[in-house]
């Protein structure tokens, strides 16, 4: 895709992702996807666009933050051949944990993966519908790095650069689709 037609099919995908004022809390705006995840050429456009930045990264795992990371990660990782690994909320997976935790507005939250869920030497692409401050994306390069994998891309389909998120991931490769 010339970056022309990337532009074009990003303004596409902002006109289908919703506004949702006030959600969580008042003064937030959320940018709610489902839409873009019923319209069904848009969704498979999409997924075809993240998974061909990293085609030629030799990605061998494409790891999902929960939950809508979940949502993106699985199609992303089929195109790309890799296997698939959920990031979830501590004391959400059944076996043995690797875990990491982040400072939040207000506390500090954790995120845990299967101890084997990367093996050492591994690529893996990092997957998320917001990159917003960058602490859950710091945290999850964190858990692949105490596994001893290696972090090749960071992917998100949304990225809010007022929030200046990227200052917490120097020297990633980080793409998103949609800035705002």
């Amino acid at each position: 895709m010339t970056q022309a037609a990337a532009e074009a099919f990003a303004s596409k995908v902002k006109t289908i992702i919703r506004d949702v004022p006030d959600f969580p809390k008042k003064g937030i705006v959320f940018k709610d996807i489902t839409p873009l995840l019923a319209d069904h050429a848009a969704f498979s456009e999409m997924i075809k666009h993240i998974a061909a930045q990293f085609k030629s990264a030799g990605i061998t795992k494409v790891l999902g933050i929960e939950a809508r990371g979940f949502l993106l990660a699985a199609p992303i990782a089929l195109e790309l051949g890799a296997g698939l690994v959920p990031v979830r909320k501590k004391g959400k997976l059944p076996y043995k944990t690797v875990s990491a935790s982040y400072a939040l507005e207000y506390g500090t939250d954790t995120l845990e993966m299967h101890a084997d869920a990367v093996k050492a030497g591994e690529k893996v692409l990092i997957v998320d519908d917001v990159l917003a401050t960058g602490g859950t994306a710091a945290a999850v390069c964190e858990l692949v790095e105490k596994l001893g994998g290696k972090v090749a891309g960071i992917s998100m389909l949304i990225e809010l650069e007022f929030l200046k998120g990227r200052s917490k991931l120097p020297g990633r490769n980080i793409h998103s689709l949609i800035k705002y």
